[in-house]
Formats: structure tokens, sequence, C-alpha cells
């Protein structure tokens, strides 16, 4: 029979989960070519904006292979919806018998994602994390901050972004935490005070650029998800010391080392691959004055690792109360 889960028992079940240990091994397991993860579905709208992203794929060997599909319309919120939509399909990849449909409403893309993020800094990071800096105030600016705080102890943050009502909701949302949040009216200011930034916007223009970058910064671009979309300038990527992509192949139409390797500041034998550096099992920056980028495209694996997860731990719970 296949079991239907909804977003609250969702939510109810990712606490229990080591959210940066199954997305550790995901990425391993796709740089070491043990996926099967087909090229990105997408279709793009343009009124209203939006897009929509169908990612699917397995883990060699596994038990399952996962369909999701996620969307993001960002004229949503003015109708008082989330910008955010979508749901995941667990399959046996032994009959292809569907398992599981998690109705996620794009809780599970924005969980998962913001854990990629934190796997990043930890590999990527410095050692002392004086200031997090977030370009953006939607829903992955704020899971980006609160899933750091397996990797670092820094609760100071500067927060950019366009959107007075944006900004309102993010202090709502860290109303009740530790965090230091202040908001700056300039991206500048971001990268003069924070030696990690993390760049969460749907922008089309470049946001941070390489002048106003300090030695020992690492930046971790989640925005750049499509062809067209783009938050750093190309010359940052051409300064980096070292620059990691999530997907090498994906990275050949999309996100920021895309635009760089087009424009010819970036060659792709200097990049590496984030499930590689996981391997290694030690971080990749030689030292704290080194600049270091992530240009995260978002892979199907995550989808693969989180909704397994979910409904093992789902199957797990109702054993428990039967």
């Amino acid at each position: 029979m296949t079991k239907i889960i909804e977003l609250d028992e969702i939510k109810r079940t990712l606490p229990s989960i080591d959210l940066l240990r199954i997305m550790e091994e995901g990425f391993a397991a796709y740089s070491n070519g043990r996926t099967v993860v087909p090229p990105v579905g997408e279709l793009v709208f343009e009124n209203p904006p939006g897009e929509a992203h169908i990612k699917y794929g397995y883990i060699k060997e596994d038990d399952y292979y996962v369909v999701k599909i996620a969307s993001g319309f960002y004229e949503n919120p003015k109708l008082g919806l989330p910008s955010s939509q979508g749901l995941m399909l667990l399959f046996c990849q032994k009959s292809g018998a569907l398992k599981a449909i998690l109705l996620d409403n794009g809780h599970l893309t924005d969980i998962r994602t913001a854990a990629a993020g934190t796997v990043a800094a930890k590999y990527l990071a410095p050692e002392e994390v004086t200031a997090i800096g977030v370009l953006g105030a939607g829903i992955q600016a704020r899971q980006q901050v609160l899933h750091l705080q397996s990797v670092t102890d820094c609760r100071k943050v500067f927060v950019w972004t366009r959107s007075d009502k944006g900004a309102e909701n993010y202090l709502t949302w860290f109303a009740d935490s530790d965090f230091d949040i202040t908001f700056v009216s300039d991206t500048a200011e971001v990268a003069a005070r924070c030696n990690l930034i993390v760049t969460a916007t749907p922008s089309k223009e470049p946001l941070l650029h390489a002048a106003d970058i300090f030695p020992g910064t690492h930046i971790t671009a989640v925005g750049s998800d499509t062809a067209d979309k783009v938050e750093l300038d190309l010359e940052i990527l051409r300064m980096a010391d070292l620059v990691v992509s999530d997907s090498l192949v994906q990275s050949e139409t999309r996100g920021e080392v895309f635009r760089a390797v087009e424009a010819g500041v970036l060659h792709r034998k200097d990049l590496l691959e984030l499930g590689a550096i996981i391997t290694r099992g030690e971080k990749a920056r030689r030292d704290d004055t080194q600049i270091t980028v992530a240009d995260l495209t978002g892979v199907a694996v995550q989808d693969i690792q989180i909704a397994k997860a979910v409904f093992e731990n789902s199957q797990s719970e109702e054993s428990l109360d039967a």
C-alpha cells in the first residue's frame, strides 16, 4: 500500500534525521559514480514569473528511486501563498511500486538545500566564523542560517534584502532565537562584516562584487539554479582560490560556475565537486586567508536521501505505535 505522508508528519519526523550525515553520504555517492541522476527537467514561466524543477534518480544498490517536483513562484506571497510548492514520490527500486507520496509543499527541498549549505560550510568555511552574511530574507535565507548552527557557534548575522516585509518576517522567524540579526542596506557592507556569506535570492544580476570580498571569505551561492539567474560578480570566481560545485554536470547549464566558464574567467579543470571533497574527509581550504566559493544548484541525490530518510523514520514510528 502506498503511504501518504503529509507536511505535518514530515515536520515531526525531520528532527530525528541526521541531515548532515545523509547529505554527505549522498554527495559522496554522487561524486563516486554510484548514482543515476538524469538531467534536470525544467519549466520556466513568465506571467507570473516562476519555475518548476523535476529532479529524479537513484543510488545504485539502494532500495528506492525518487521523483521530485518543486516549484518557485515569487509573487505567491502577494496572494497569501508560499512561494515554494511541490511533492516527492518514492518508488521501490526492485519492483517500481510506489511506496510513498510525500506532500511536503516544497519544504523538503528547502531543508535539503539548507543542509547542503551546511555541508559546504563544514568543508570550506574558515575555522573561525566571525559573522554570517545573508543576501535575501526568504525561506532559504532563514533555513541556511538555522542549519549552520550545527557547524559554527557564530550567531551574529548581517542580512541584506530589498523587501521591508521580508525583513519584518525574518525578524519574526528569529524572535525567540539567540541570533543577533542586523539588516544592512548594501551588499558591500555584508561582505565587509562577514567571512561566511550565503546568497539565497532569485536575482538575475550580480549582487556581490569582487572588489568588496576580503581574503578568508567563504561564499555559498544557492540562488542561481537556472541559466538566467546570477548572484555573484564573475570576478569573484576568477579570484577565488577554490571553487566547488555540487554537480559538475549541472554546472554546465546553470549556476554561477556555468556563467563563469562561459565567460572564460574560470576553467573546468580547476573545479572540484563537493562529494569528492567529502570523500577525502577533510576541509578543502588550506588556510583562513583563502577565498572559497560553493555553487549549489541542487542535485537529485539530495532529494533521494531526504525522502528515503523521512519514509523510513515514518515507518519506524508506525512500528513503535503498533
